[in-house]
């Protein structure tokens, strides 16, 4: 079986966690002491049943308030796939947890209340989503019930929401109306909704089709250690590890060190249970060459016909996560695949309105949570692709060099 990563977004109390909780239940994939826990704490809050989002709402303050704060990961599996879900949180302030929970994700789940349409969070949420290469997206019009299941109340939010969404890069766009809370459409299709004539959200999970997202053209292996070993057996063995980050390498495949273009032919690829024909996205292997290359950690292998941009100069999107803004003066750490250097934030080009997707020339201080697009300055080049074309080489964090927290997540341009 292959796995789908997803999350859920949206506005706050449209029913992220009560999706989460319902297709967890319905599916059985809560054990007995987990639905008890559950109950004791539905009591406790005065709720008339069991409350479904607290089997994703695990932090204390989560229960105490009914809101999402941190990404709650949950894990299930049907016989046709295995899923990851990471319910993100739905207030502004936490914008900066849902940008950590799309990094990886496939496909996003976007819970709209029927009775609101589209709210500001909803529309920052899918702009979001869409700035993250998240090429599939399934529009939940979710609480049908408590608009009798009107099929024109789901027919105008999904008008509202594609005159929205012409302005998005999202590939395959669908809508399916449920009641999360009753399970409508959720795990099995509605008797109260027979104008809907799509399949139900399950099935939809386990049928969308996401495997050839992955890059296997551009050949890209961020070199992490060098593994020399010699000995009687084997003497003088280097080999040098790492997770390809896209494209597919093959024994007999030439390739290039960057920086520095020295080169040389890969004569075996060794994984963690031994040699292996080839090697792609993620897998993490150990390339052997016919000759030495002088390798550090940060550097790359590349094809020499197909070379990543080298520089020092980014133009980049990013996203500030810190409570302090934006200092100008100065200087990041610069994490970028296995590569790692200085580098500062030399211009603000403009800042992004993303519920309007207006762009601002606005002087002031990068805060929490809002978009910009910025000149970066690094030491040490790096070798990098747009993140439209490759989402493993495309994007870096900026981290605080004096407390270690990462204060920004960008996507080159």
């Amino acid at each position: 079986m292959d796995l789908l990563r997803l999350i859920t977004c949206g506005n706050v109390d449209d029913g992220k966690s009560t999706l989460l909780g319902r297709l967890l239940y319905d599916t059985k994939s809560i054990f007995e002491d987990q639905w008890a826990a559950v109950e004791r704490a539905s009591e406790r809050r005065g709720d008339a049943g069991p409350n479904l989002a607290l089997l994703t709402d695990g932090l204390r303050a989560e229960c105490e308030q009914g809101i999402t704060i941190d990404v709650a990961y949950r894990y299930f599996a049907t016989p046709r796939r295995k899923f990851i879900l990471a319910d993100c949180p739905g207030h502004f302030e936490y914008t900066r947890n849902m940008v950590t929970g799309a990094s990886s994700a496939h496909l996003a789940l976007l819970l709209v209340d029927v009775r609101h349409g589209l709210t500001e969070q909803t529309r920052r949420h899918a702009f979001i989503a869409s700035l993250l290469r998240i090429r599939h997206l399934i529009v939940c019009v979710n609480k049908m019930d408590l608009v009798d299941f009107s099929p024109a109340a789901f027919v105008q939010v999904r008008e509202q929401f594609m005159e929205y969404a012409e302005r998005l890069d999202t590939v395959d766009i669908q809508f399916i109306p449920i009641a999360a809370l009753h399970g409508d459409n959720v795990v099995e299709k509605s008797p109260r909704m027979p104008w809907y004539e799509g399949a139900p959200l399950l099935y939809t999970l386990e049928t969308v089709y996401v495997r050839n997202e992955a890059n296997h053209i551009d050949a890209r292996f961020p070199v992490q250690t060098v593994l020399r070993t010699p000995g009687a057996a084997n003497p003088g063995f280097v080999g040098y590890a790492g997770q390809v980050a896209s494209g597919v390498f093959r024994p007999g495949d030439e390739v290039v060190r960057l920086p520095g273009g020295g080169g040389a032919r890969i004569t075996a690829i060794r994984g963690p249970s031994g040699p292996v024909s080839e090697a792609f996205h993620p897998m993490s292997v150990v390339l052997e060459l016919d000759r030495s290359l002088e390798f550090s950690r940060g550097e790359m292998l590349a094809k020499p016909a197909n070379l990543p941009t080298t520089g020092a100069d980014l133009e980049i999107m990013l996203c500030w996560l810190s409570e302090s803004p934006l200092d100008p003066a100065r200087r990041y750490r610069v994490r970028h695949t296995t590569r790692e250097t200085a580098g500062r934030v030399a211009a603000v080009r403009y800042k992004l309105d993303i519920t309007t997707l207006h762009r601002n020339p606005d002087p002031t201080p990068l805060a929490m949570n809002e978009f910009a697009r910025v000149a970066l300055h690094t030491d040490v080049p790096l070798f990098f692709d747009s993140y439209r074309k490759n989402r493993q080489t495309g994007s870096l964090i900026l981290i605080d060099e004096l407390t270690n927290t990462t204060v920004a997540a960008g996507m080159i341009l």
